[in-house]
Order: C-alpha cells, then structure tokens, then sequence
C-alpha cells in the first residue's frame, strides 16, 4: 500500500475502518438453514464465533455463564470489581439510574481496593459450576505476579490483554514479562493482544499463543487516541493480522486465531472483520445493552479508574433486549444491534458461504 506524503520527509500508511468496507455479493447463494457459524480454538468449540469483553459492565459470573449458555464464551476480567469485591453484584447495581460522572465516582473508589487471589478462584469456580468453559482476562502488567493464583485456578482459557501487548514486555523490575516463556508454562490455552501490525502480531504469535487480539483504541469506552495518541484504523490492522497468521502457519504449520477486538457495533461489523480474516470478534457494547447485563445501564472499560493517566468514558448503554435478542433474535431494534448473529448467518447466505472460514475469502470493496 503506497504511503500518503503529510510534509517534506514525513509519510504516512493509508488505512481503512470496517465502516469503509462493503461485503461484494457472488454469484451464488444458499438458504440460512444450511450456515454453520460455528468455532473452534484449541480443544474448544463454540455455536457463535464471539467471545464476551472482559469489561465488568459486560460480563459478570452469572453473565459469562448465560452468554457460554448461548453459544459464545463470556471473559470475566480477574482484576475487576468481581475480584476485588466479594458484594460486586451488590456495587453494581447502585449504578442504575445514576449519571456518568456519579458513576465514574463510584467506580474509581471501588477500583480502589485490592485484588483478592482468593476471590479470584471463588470466581473461576463459579463459572465453571455453571457447566461452561472457565475463562479469565488479566493485564500485561499484572500477569506475573498473579501467575500462581492463574495456574492454580484452573482456567479453561486465559485471555492477557492490554492497550498495545508485546510478546516482550521491557521493566525496571528485576525480571521482566517475557510473554513467550510464560505462555508456554501454561497448559492452558492463551490469548494475548491487543495488536494491530504485521510485525507485533507475528511476534505474540511466536510465543505459542492459541490466538490473538486485534484491535487497539477501536472500542467505544477507550480514548487512548486521544490520551496518548495510539491508535490504528480496525479494518487494515485485521488484514495485517491475517498476513501475518499467514507467515507463522507456512513457517510452523500452526494456525493462530484472530479474534477482532473493537469498533464492532453491528451484524455487518461482525460479517466484515470475518471476511477480513478474523475467526471470530470480542463483543462489549453490544452485550453491554442486554436487559441481563452487569453495567446496569453502564458501559466502561477498567482504564476508567487508571490512577495517574485515565483513558476512558462512562457510557449509557442503551437497553437493546435480552441476550437471547441481542444474540440471535429476534430483533428488536433496526440499527442493527440486535439478532448480530442472526445477521451474520445471513449475510453468509447471501454471499453463497456455508462456514466462517469460507467467509474469509469474501470479496471487498472500499467506499471513497
């Protein structure tokens, strides 16, 4: 792609978000009936290609259950209030018909408190007592010291996920992240991110990780463009991604997934970053509108309550439904932030595809 001059000696990439990309339509098609959205990472398989956001107004113990329930996997972030609060359910839902600024108060003083190991394992033993697969998100920052607690815990699948995560994190602390060895430590599955290059995908994909996270400031909570300047457009960072996954699977024959994290607000988003190359998305703003959702009518990520560099909002979360009609239907709204998958499986049959995976050779166009 040929970079745009800005000035004398300095240029810039071009790059492209999913809200400038159209799905061309093939020459075939097939009934919906005959679409699998189904996915699988590892040893495990889902109904939906979806993961939940580990956010706490997106996914809560009872939340990660219902959403694994219907078809996708919920993330419980092991640093938030669930872990730090045995009362979190309780917190929470003195959110409910405050405004943003009083709840942002709130949030910062109960993000306050100190993560509780103990409430750690009470958490991942709840979802796993619901009968689904266990799964927990923890920082870059954070992860080696809370790695006994992990490895004890029993987890189905870790998710360590940052603004930028490096496969090599640089400290002043005697020993450092080393992303690569801890992976491989692991008997559990691991997905790392967030990423948004060629370059820093291959990297996070070399330390044996199941899959990878692409996205970064693409989300509606997080302000880290503004903050700090970072930042890249989802659609180009997906396909980077993709050429990258391309590289290590010639190299090792190892497939890593791609899971697209951020600036996904509808079906048609969903369907585009698959078509991209992405296996499957994380969702938090949609979910975070579910009648069932722990944000109570709130919608934020932990950056929020960041004690010396805040990068992110309080957001009203829109009611859009129950998780069912927010999932699959029916739907309630027409913006598209209803029936997402219901949406996706027909897309797919009106492209003529059966799989996810087919969808990934979907043909693209750009809106000038």
């Amino acid at each position: 792609m040929a970079n745009l001059e800005i000035g004398m000696g300095k240029t810039a990439r071009a790059g492209y978000s999913l809200d400038q990309l159209y799905l061309n339509p093939t020459r075939r098609t097939r009934d919906s009936e005959l679409v699998d959205l189904s996915w699988q990472i590892d040893a495990y398989r889902f109904e939906l290609p979806f993961m939940a956001s580990a956010m706490d107004s997106v996914t809560s113990p009872d939340q990660a259950i219902a959403i694994s329930q219907a078809g996708g996997l919920g993330v419980l972030d092991l640093e938030g209030l669930w872990t730090r609060h045995e009362n979190a359910g309780e917190l929470l839902g003195s959110l409910e018909g405050l405004n943003s600024v009083d709840a942002l108060r709130l949030l910062r003083e109960w993000y306050g408190a100190a993560v509780d190991p103990d409430l750690v394992t009470q958490r991942i033993r709840e979802m796993r007592a619901g009968g689904v697969y266990a799964a927990g998100a923890v920082s870059p920052k954070h992860v080696v010291e809370m790695a006994n607690t992990l490895m004890k815990a029993e987890l189905d699948l870790l998710v360590i996920s940052g603004t930028v995560t490096s496969a090599e994190h640089v400290s002043a602390r005697p020993e450092p992240l080393n992303l690569k060895q801890f992976v491989r430590q692991l008997e559990t599955p691991v997905v790392v991110g967030g990423c948004a290059s060629y370059s820093a995908a291959l990297h996070l994909m070399r330390t044996g990780a199941a899959g990878v996270l692409v996205g970064v400031d693409t989300g509606d909570t997080t302000t880290s463009r503004r903050v700090t300047g970072l930042g890249a457009p989802q659609a180009t960072a997906i396909a980077d991604v993709r050429a990258a996954r391309m590289r290590h699977l010639d190299e090792t024959g190892v497939y890593v997934h791609i899971v697209a994290d951020g600036g996904l607000r509808s079906g048609g988003d969903i369907a585009k970053a698959i078509a991209l190359g992405a296996d499957a998305v994380m969702l938090g703003s949609l979910l975070a509108g579910a009648d069932s959702a722990p944000g109570h009518g709130h919608h934020w990520a932990r950056s929020v309550a960041h004690p010396t560099l805040p990068q992110g909002l309080v957001l009203s979360a829109p009611p859009a439904g129950t998780l069912e009609e927010v999932l699959v239907g029916p739907a309630v709204t027409a913006d598209g932030r209803t029936n997402v998958f219901g949406a996706l499986r027909q897309t797919m049959a009106s492209l003529g595809y059966e799989t996810v995976k087919e969808l990934q050779t979907a043909e693209l166009a750009v809106r000038k």
